[in-house]
């Protein structure tokens, strides 16, 4: 007799990372399904569904929500460091509740590191070690043949256990040739794309335009497919998930390659995207990760996007900027050392770029990293600074004792955390992973924008030192305000997915403008030349004036903030009443940011701010946050944002 008794149920389920106000699309999970709906059988037979969730949700929310109306016959989990214990004890529940049930899990996490996965949890039972979607829809189809988990030597890519409790891992099957054979979870409908107000329900619009990166850098596995060739989807399925996200008014595609603006295929995309904006008015930024070797192409796509006025932060993936470290991560052949004149180009085209460092990295001292940090802050302000995991299958992970590494688990994820290598002790480290927390909030986040050059070439104060002003000033105080704020990042620092926790706990705080005006007042003005301090502390006002509103409805689901809206180019944006300076803040800026030496003479000017509306939904999220900074008129308009009038809103914004 069978076991099944009706349509046999199907939950995949995905988890990101941040605790956002709004979920991260869930890419991996759609493709699993719409691959598996394309099969007859499995289409005809089952019931497949997607369970999303968000960093916050804890391991009983998963649960409940998973099983509140019973167990599916196969549970599929989508697993990363940040959710490999919460969802390998969701699957003990899940056994409890179905012992013949189905558990596979997949992703970077546990691909080839099954013998430690099934010692934790041994209520799984298939690891998928490579691309999933099709050796997915074939662990589906042998359940539906109803063969046990033991017989399963035909399926290549997956270990599983025999009769006799030995772990057998299959051979891989060859990369997927042509992408296109995977269907698209956008046009099959596999991923839900609208809330109940039938509005779009993700922060960004993710896709991924190829698969592959032809680097092998020690820290790095990108989803398996590291040194190897690149494989494109073809450009017309491209074109219409565009026509889809457009339809939805996505603001922002968030490419997830490993480097876009490397191939001829990304400038025909970035064609594509001009050409569905100039049709639907979206979308209006294109944000991914770009080529680390900046080629012919990579220049054209962005003189493309400028002319256009398509929005993007350029990233700079350098990692570090000390050479022994680059030695070791093997990333010294990559052509990263011309990107200082890289940066200047962008900003010559005016456009926003950002760069990425890896702290922790053998051959890196707190000193060089200090170093490179402030290198880099002259040419941008805007830096994430990451610790270094070390993450399975990387050179890193493998070859430990080479690099001296000493690690400890997170108690909350099961990451491998750095706390010492070769070149670092634990003391340095802990010291460090304090400035990452509160570098990464005021000049990543942008809690502090534009000060940050003026102090360098006006006072000599680089970005490292007021960071640390900033951190030493808040841990000295004993205001409330600041004392809560100074526990959430203490709390947080050993826990980086746990930023958006100290970012709430800033962008929220009533009196935020408050604390920074005396810190400024009791730490920065008395180290400030007399001929510049006025100056500098407009340029500070300015600062406060422009930080990103956070915005959360009250109960009536209406805006908290009280300021007129007006209208640019379809989207709502504060207009904060026009203020006098004493200085015109806005030129010296565009000097400084040009490399030109400011006038800093007094000349009175009136200006006004406008601020896209909606930052509590993006505040944790850096690609998106930097849309939501403080604009002049002027400067919407040389940015591309405003094309015509500003026109005046009669409501306040809701949701």
């Amino acid at each position: 007799m069978s076991r099944f008794s009706a349509r046999r149920t199907v939950w995949i389920v995905q988890q990101g990372v941040w605790d956002m106000p709004k979920e991260s699309m869930p890419l991996a999970a759609g493709y699993l399904k719409a691959a598996a709906m394309a099969n007859e059988d499995i289409r005809g037979e089952m019931d497949i569904r997607i369970f999303n969730f968000g960093g916050g949700d804890s391991v009983t929310t998963v649960a409940g929500a998973l099983f509140e109306n019973g167990a599916p016959d196969v549970l599929a989990m989508s697993v990363f460091g940040w959710n490999y214990r919460p969802f390998g004890h969701v699957t003990e529940t899940f056994k409890q509740l179905n012992p013949d049930g189905y558990v596979i899990v997949g992703g970077t996490h546990v691909a080839h590191q099954a013998e430690r996965t099934f010692r934790h949890f041994p209520t799984i039972d298939v690891v998928v070690n490579t691309e999933g979607e099709f050796v997915f829809r074939d662990l589906l189809l042998a359940f539906l043949q109803e063969r046990e988990v033991a017989d399963l030597h035909d399926i290549g890519g997956i270990s599983f256990r025999d009769d006799d409790g030995h772990i057998v891992t299959t051979e891989p099957p060859p990369r997927i040739p042509d992408l296109d054979a995977v269907p698209s979870p956008v046009l099959t409908g596999a991923i839900p794309l609208t809330d109940h107000h039938g509005e779009f329900r993700y922060d960004v619009a993710l896709m991924e335009t190829n698969r592959g990166c032809p680097y092998k850098c020690a820290f790095c596995f990108w989803g398996g497919a590291v040194g190897q060739k690149v494989r494109a989807f073809s450009r017309e399925r491209l074109r219409e998930e565009l026509d889809v996200f457009a339809f939805h008014k996505v603001h922002t595609i968030v490419l997830c390659d490993a480097n876009f603006g490397m191939l001829r295929d990304d400038q025909e995309f970035m064609e594509d995207v001009i050409r569905t904006r100039e049709k639907h008015g979206y979308p209006r930024s294109v944000e991914g990760s770009w080529a680390k070797n900046k080629s012919k192409v990579f220049y054209e796509i962005v003189r493309r996007m400028k002319a256009e006025g398509m929005q993007s932060s350029f990233t700079l993936a350098l990692q570090t900027l000390d050479d022994s470290a680059l030695e070791q991560m093997h990333r010294r052949n990559m052509k990263l050392n011309d990107w200082e004149d890289l940066v200047g180009w962008l900003k010559s085209e005016g456009l926003d770029c950002y760069a990425e460092l890896i702290w922790g990295s053998p051959g890196e001292t707190p000193e060089s990293f200090l170093e490179g940090y402030d290198r880099l802050a002259k040419h941008m302000t805007r830096i994430a600074v990451y610790p270094l995991l070390l993450l399975p299958n990387t050179e890193y992970s493998e070859h430990r004792d080479k690099f001296g590494f000493t690690t400890v688990r997170g108690d909350q994820d099961d990451f491998e955390y750095v706390l010492s290598n070769s070149t670092m002790t634990i003391a340095q480290n802990q010291q460090m992973k304090r400035f990452m927390v509160w570098a990464r909030a005021f000049a990543e986040h942008l809690v502090l924008r534009r000060i940050w050059a003026p102090l360098r070439e006006l006072a000599g104060l680089s970005q490292s030192e007021t960071v640390i002003s900033v951190m030493e000033w808040f841990g000295r105080s004993s205001l409330p305000a600041a004392v809560h704020v100074t526990a959430v990042a203490d709390r947080i620092r050993e826990q980086p997915s746990a930023l958006p926790e100290f970012l709430n706990a800033l962008y929220s705080e009533p009196s935020l403008d408050a604390l920074l005006q005396q810190w400024w007042q009791e730490a920065v003005a008395p180290r400030l030349p007399a001929e510049h301090a006025d100056l500098l502390a407009e340029i500070f006002r300015f600062d406060l004036l422009t930080r990103p509103i956070f915005d959360p409805a009250d109960v009536s689901g209406s805006s908290t903030v009280r300021l007129p809206l007006v209208d640019v180019s379809g989207e709502p944006y504060y207009a904060r009443p026009v203020e006098r300076f004493d200085h015109d803040v806005p030129a010296v800026l565009d000097a400084l940011d040009h490399g030109r030496v400011p006038s800093t003479g007094r000349r009175p000017t009136d200006v006004g701010v406008f601020l896209k509306a909606g930052f509590h939904q993006h505040y944790a999220n850096h690609e998106q946050g930097v849309y939501f900074v403080g604009r002049t008129e002027d400067e919407l308009r040389r940015m591309g944002v405003l094309t015509g009038s500003l026109r005046p809103l009669a409501a306040q914004v809701a949701r």
